[in-house]
């Protein structure tokens, strides 16, 4: 109550002093106060009462309250927002933009600035007001509006500034009818609820990007749970048969399954290992095989130990093994040589699995699954940035070589791996 007194007051206090000077000029042109002046001067002071009464009742419904805030024609609001500062003025151009009746909007993505001017409503509905009209004329027509963005670390915080379209001294006799705090209000709404949305939207986006790793992991582990099964039951015979006929053979066999098994037990986050793990999970799988099948089976590692720390997808060396003895050295009479080599290049390494079997033109056959999962585990693994290649081994033979993301240097040509491209050998 006490304010809005004050503001009624203010008002009629200066439009009484307005009048007074107003007074000594009629007075020096028409010798004499006469009442036409007084009846133009009540008339003024009633119509600026009842401005200052619809201004503060306008107010109050817009605002739900009167105080030294909501009457000021001139509003000053300052919002943080958890952005950057380019995405920050981003938001809140936007939102001057969509203030209603803008006006000459003015954006200095340097400055980090933003001008306009708002149309106030006009209660004339289009048609100018009469000549004679001189308060018409001279009323306020336009609001500015001053929006700034101060940068932060990671979070910027914009100044929002709108006031009359007017020098300042206007206020002592013109009231805004709660226009400019109506604009403040609607601004900090409408930056708001874009940074509520912009939130939302990097929510549902983490949750998706959740959502699909999941999958991916899921994927992933069904992927490296289709190995071969026979394995495992022929290796279990065979030494049932050794521990009657060579019982130190037989505890050979099962050391190196202990050894592969205690490589091969799943792990947290085991979607990927390193070449190093993956060299002792294979050597005590050919080593197994190496009992089963004599000297039909020899092993060749030509592998750096830098670059035993090379990741790679869990299980997928030895897939490239059991390809190369299932369907290379197993047939082949006599059986063969088995090489697993790795070297350097600029960006990338490559791991090569390469024998001296039947080749490509052998008359095994498989359902392809094993070189299938493990081209969708690299395409699920490392996306574009690596590759998978299967060619004729010279003079017989295939080499498979991974190439994986690795930065380093170009090393010598891999020995004992030449030949053509041919066709994909199933495993």
């Amino acid at each position: 109550m006490t304010t809005s007194l004050f503001l009624i007051l203010r008002i009629l206090f200066a439009w009484a002093v307005a009048i007074l000077l107003a007074g000594f000029v009629w007075d020096g042109v028409f010798n004499g106060v006469g009442g036409i002046f007084w009846l133009l001067a009540l008339g003024t002071m009633v119509v600026a009462l009842l401005g200052a009464i619809t201004h503060l009742r306008r107010v109050r419904l817009i605002a739900g309250r009167v105080d030294a805030n909501t009457i000021s024609a001139h509003q000053q609001r300052r919002i943080e927002v958890p952005l950057d500062a380019d995405a920050a003025f981003a938001i809140v151009a936007a939102a001057v933009r969509e203030l209603p009746r803008v006006e000459d909007i003015e954006e200095s993505r340097g400055s980090l600035q933003v001008r306009a001017r708002v149309r106030r409503s006009d209660p004339f509905g289009g048609i100018q007001p009469s000549r004679w009209n001189l308060l018409a004329r001279f009323a306020i027509t336009h609001d500015r509006v001053l929006a700034t963005v101060q940068p932060g670390d990671g979070i910027s915080s914009a100044t929002l500034l709108c006031e009359p379209d007017a020098p300042h001294w206007v206020d002592l006799f013109a009231l805004d009818e709660g226009s400019n705090y109506e604009n403040a209000e609607a601004l900090q709404r409408s930056v708001s609820r874009r940074v509520a949305e912009q939130r939302r939207d990097e929510q549902a986006a983490a949750e998706r990007s959740a959502t699909d790793n999941a999958l991916t992991v899921a994927r992933l582990n069904l992927l490296m749970a289709q190995v071969e099964p026979h394995f495992l039951y022929n290796t279990l015979a065979n030494a049932q048969v050794l521990a009657r006929t060579d019982p130190p053979r037989c505890e050979q066999m099962i050391g190196h399954l202990i050894q592969y098994l205690r490589r091969s037990l799943p792990r947290e986050h085991d979607a990927l290992s390193t070449l190093g793990e993956e060299l002792e999970r294979t050597r005590a799988y050919l080593e197994i095989l190496r009992i089963r099948m004599g000297a039909r089976l020899q092993l060749h590692i030509e592998v750096a130990d830098e670059l035993k720390q090379v990741q790679l997808p869990s299980m997928m060396l030895q897939t490239l093994v059991e390809n190369a003895i299932k369907h290379g050295l197993e047939p082949k009479p006599g059986g063969g040589n088995i090489w697993i080599l790795a070297r350097r290049f600029d960006d990338h390494a490559t791991v090569t699995v390469a024998d001296d079997g039947q080749g490509f033109g052998g008359a095994t056959s498989g359902t392809g699954i094993g070189l299938k999962n493990l081209r969708e585990r690299l395409r699920l693994t490392y996306g574009e940035r690596a590759s998978f290649s299967i060619v004729s081994n010279f003079p017989s033979g295939v080499a498979a070589t991974l190439s994986l993301p690795e930065t380093t240097t170009v090393p010598p040509p891999l020995p004992g791996v030449a030949g053509v491209e041919g066709e994909a050998r199933h495993g």
